[in-house]
C-alpha cells in the first residue's frame, strides 16, 4: 500500500515537472520572438540617451512590454494548440511521445494565459507607462527608486479609482452582488472586473473584425503583383520612365524659367512617378504564374475564408435557437482524445485553427485601420515607448478576448476552459444571440461592399475611364459607358 502511494505521488510529481517545464520552455520562445519583434520597432533614441537613469526606466518598460506582448500571443494560440493536441491524440491514441499532451497541461496552460493576462492588463502595463513618466516627488531624491514609490502611488490611486467605479456600476445594474462584492472582494468583484474587460475586449473583435476582413483584400493585394486587364506594360512604363526624367530634369536644373514652380509639389509628384515606375518594374520582371495567378487564387482564399465564417456564424444562429447545448459555457476538466470538436474530424479541426488565426489577422488589420487607432501603427525604429504600451496593451486586450469570441460565435465547439468560462454575460442569451446577428450582418455587408466596388474598379481602371478629367465615383460611370470603351479597346 505504502509502494503504490510513493509510486502515485512520484507520478503526479513527474507530470506536474514536465508541465511546468513545457509551460516554460513556451513562453521562453515567445518572449525571445517578442523581444525581437519589439526591438525591430522601438526608436532607439530612445534606450541610448546621456541620461543613464533614463534609459534604465526605459529598458525595463520594454521588458514589460515584451512580457505582455509573449502572454498575448499565447492567448491566440490558446484554442489552436488545444484543438490540434485533441486531434493527435486521437489519431495516436497508444503512442508514448505525445502522452504528454494531456488535459492536465492544457488546462494549466489556460489558467496561467488567464493569470497573466490579467496581471498584464490591471499592474504591468499601467505600470510600465506610469514609469516611464514619472519623475519622482518633489523634493526626494533622485534615483530609479523615486520614480518606483510614485509610480507605486500613482498605480494605488488609479486601481481604487477603477474599484470605486466598476462597484457602482455593479451596485447600480445588480444591488445583491454589489453588496456582497464590498465583503467579498475575491468572489463577486474581481469576477465582474474580469467579465468588463472581456466584454470590452469581445466588442472590440466585433466592430475591428468586419471591417479588417474587408481590408484584407487591399492589404493583400499590396503585397501580390495585380494583373491587370487590357493594359500594355511596357507602354505604361515608357510612360513612367518619361514623365519621371522630365520632372528629374525640371528638378536639377538651375535655369530661371524654373524659379517660380513649386519646388515642393514637384518633389512629391517625382516620389509618386518613381513609385509608380518601380510598381510597373516588379510586374514586369515577375513571373506569369505569379502575375496572373498568385494574386487571383490570394484573392478566392480570403473570399472562401471570409464566406466560410459567415456561414458558420449563421448555422450557429440556427442552433442557438434549437439547441441550448450552443451556447457558450466552461468546463472544468477537458477530455482530450476522446471526440473530435469537429463533425468533418481532423480536417474540420484544421480548418477550425485556420479560421481563428484568420479571424486574428482580420481584427488585427482593421484594428490600426480604423480611424480611432490608426495613430498607434507601429513604423520600423520610429515607434515611441508610449506607443509600443499602447500596441501592447491594444493586442492583449484583442487576443485575450479571442477565445470567448471564437465560441460565442461557433467558429470551434471547443469550450472555455479555467476562468475563461467563468465570465458572467456567457449565460445571457439575448447577449449571445444578438452578438451573432450583428457580426454576420456586419461582415456580409463590408464583404458585398468590398467586392463590388473592387470589381467595377478595376474596369474602371482596365478600360482607361481612371484618365478622365472628372472624379469617377460609383454612380458617375454607367454600365453603357463601360460596355462601349470595352468594346473600343477589343476592337
Amino acid at each position: 500500500m505504502d509502494t503504490d502511494d510513493v509510486s502515485l505521488r512520484e507520478q503526479l510529481f513527474h507530470d506536474r515537472v514536465r508541465e511546468i517545464l513545457i509551460c516554460v520552455q513556451l513562453f521562453v520562445c515567445l518572449y525571445i520572438l517578442s523581444y525581437f519583434v519589439l526591438t525591430h520597432f522601438k526608436k532607439n533614441a530612445e534606450f541610448v540617451t546621456d541620461d543613464i537613469e533614463d534609459a534604465t526606466v526605459n529598458k525595463i518598460a520594454l521588458w514589460l512590454c515584451t512580457f505582455t506582448l509573449s502572454v498575448a500571443v499565447c492567448a491566440v494560440l490558446l484554442l489552436p494548440i488545444s484543438i490540434l493536441s485533441n486531434e493527435v491524440l486521437l489519431t495516436f491514441p497508444h503512442s508514448y511521445y505525445v502522452q504528454w499532451l494531456n488535459g492536465s497541461l492544457i488546462h494549466g496552460l489556460w489558467n496561467l494565459v488567464f493569470l497573466f493576462s490579467n496581471l498584464s492588463l490591471v499592474f504591468l502595463m499601467p505600470f510600465a507607462y506610469f514609469f516611464t513618466e514619472s519623475e519622482g516627488f518633489t523634493g526626494s531624491k533622485k534615483g530609479v527608486m523615486a520614480r518606483v514609490y510614485e509610480t507605486a502611488v500613482m498605480l494605488l490611486l488609479l486601481t481604487l479609482l477603477v474599484l470605486g467605479i466598476v462597484w457602482v456600476a455593479s451596485a447600480l445594474l445588480h444591488d445583491n452582488t454589489a453588496r456582497e462584492s464590498l465583503y467579498d472582494l475575491w468572489e463577486y468583484y474581481l469576477p465582474y472586473l474580469y467579465s468588463c474587460i472581456s466584454l470590452f475586449g469581445v466588442l472590440l473583435l466585433l466592430l475591428c473584425t468586419p471591417f479588417g476582413m474587408s481590408r484584407m483584400f487591399s492589404v493583400t493585394g499590396s503585397l501580390l503583383v495585380k494583373p491587370r486587364l487590357l493594359e500594355n506594360v511596357e507602354e505604361t512604363m515608357n510612360c513612367a520612365l518619361f514623365e519621371e526624367a522630365s520632372l528629374s530634369r525640371k528638378l536639377n536644373s538651375n535655369t530661371s524659367c524654373w524659379l517660380s514652380l513649386n519646388m515642393e509639389a514637384m518633389k512629391r509628384q517625382f516620389v509618386s512617378v518613381q513609385s509608380k515606375r518601380m510598381a510597373l518594374e516588379t510586374r514586369k520582371k515577375a513571373s506569369p504564374w505569379q502575375r496572373n495567378l498568385g494574386y487571383p487564387l490570394a484573392m478566392l482564399l480570403l473570399l472562401a475564408l471570409t464566406v466560410v465564417c459567415v456561414l458558420m456564424v449563421c448555422f450557429h444562429v440556427l442552433e442557438l435557437l434549437i439547441d441550448e447545448s450552443a451556447m457558450p459555457r466552461g468546463m472544468e476538466d477537458p477530455h482530450l482524445g476522446l471526440a473530435s470538436f469537429s463533425v468533418f474530424g481532423s480536417l474540420g479541426a484544421a480548418v477550425q485553427v485556420v479560421l481563428i488565426l484568420y479571424l486574428m489577422v482580420s481584427s488585427v488589420v482593421g484594428f490600426y485601420s480604423s480611424p480611432l487607432f490608426c495613430s498607434l501603427l507601429p513604423r520600423t525604429q520610429d515607434t515611441t515607448l508610449t506607443q509600443i504600451i499602447g500596441n501592447c496593451v491594444s493586442l492583449l486586450v484583442l487576443s485575450s478576448a479571442l477565445p470567448v469570441f471564437s465560441r460565442t460565435l461557433g467558429i470551434t465547439r471547443f469550450d472555455l476552459l479555467g476562468d475563461f468560462g467563468r465570465y458572467n454575460w456567457l449565460g445571457n442569451f439575448h447577449i449571445v444571440f444578438l452578438y451573432n446577428m450583428l457580426f454576420a450582418g456586419l461582415t456580409s455587408a463590408c464583404l458585398i461592399n468590398t467586392v463590388t466596388w473592387a470589381v467595377q474598379r478595376e474596369l474602371i481602371r482596365a478600360f482607361g475611364l481612371h484618365r478622365l478629367p472628372f472624379t469617377v465615383t460609383r454612380s458617375a460611370i454607367p454600365f453603357r459607358l463601360l460596355l462601349a470603351s470595352g468594346l473600343s479597346k477589343i476592337q
